[in-house]
């Protein structure tokens, strides 16, 4: 008595269809999880970074650190404020100037990021003076790097704004 089930070759040129089909399937699957791991853009660290320092007198004057991608890296900033500080006491640590988080800043060739740095919110003439800020992105504070300030500064409660894709958005307004 002759089975119901097609015939032995019939069965192998299904099975052989299948396995085309599969490993097909899985090739399209892999290339598409590797392309989308390729574009994955990663959180900076201070060390990707390249940092300029700049003196502006809007708002009673103020520093405006501008950070830019290494050349190959890709990376963002969340909009927070950077870690910094002026000296190893804590009252030199910086503020945040800003209540809310700002929006993401992806950086990468000549794309900057920019946040304003207030070195005295107070009115008299309390403070220290300092020649550099050290400064690193939140949450890789193990890696500041010290950066020469344009000039000598005083500094007594220092505010700082959050990373800003645009360097107006960048002023610290303290109350």
């Amino acid at each position: 008595m002759r089975s119901r089930f097609a015939a032995p070759s019939a069965r192998l040129a299904l099975a052989a269809v299948a396995a085309v089909a599969v490993t097909a399937t899985a090739t399209a699957t892999a290339t598409a999880t590797a392309d989308s791991r390729s574009t994955t853009v990663r959180a900076c660290v201070t060390k990707d970074l390249t940092y300029k320092v700049s003196l502006k007198t809007q708002a009673g004057g103020y520093f405006l650190v501008t950070a830019k991608a290494k050349s190959g890296v890709t990376c963002y900033l969340e909009g927070v404020f950077p870690s910094a500080s002026f000296g190893s006491s804590a009252d030199t640590e910086v503020a945040p100037a800003e209540d809310a988080v700002s929006e993401r800043v992806t950086l990468s060739g000549s794309t900057a990021a920019y946040a304003g740095i207030d070195p005295k919110t107070t009115n008299d003439d309390n403070g220290r003076q300092f020649d550099f800020l050290h400064l690193s992105i939140a949450g890789d504070e193990t890696n500041a790097v010290s950066l020469a300030l344009p000039e000598t500064v005083t500094v007594d409660r220092p505010i700082a704004t959050n990373w800003h894709s645009d360097p107006a958005d960048a002023v610290p307004f303290s109350d």
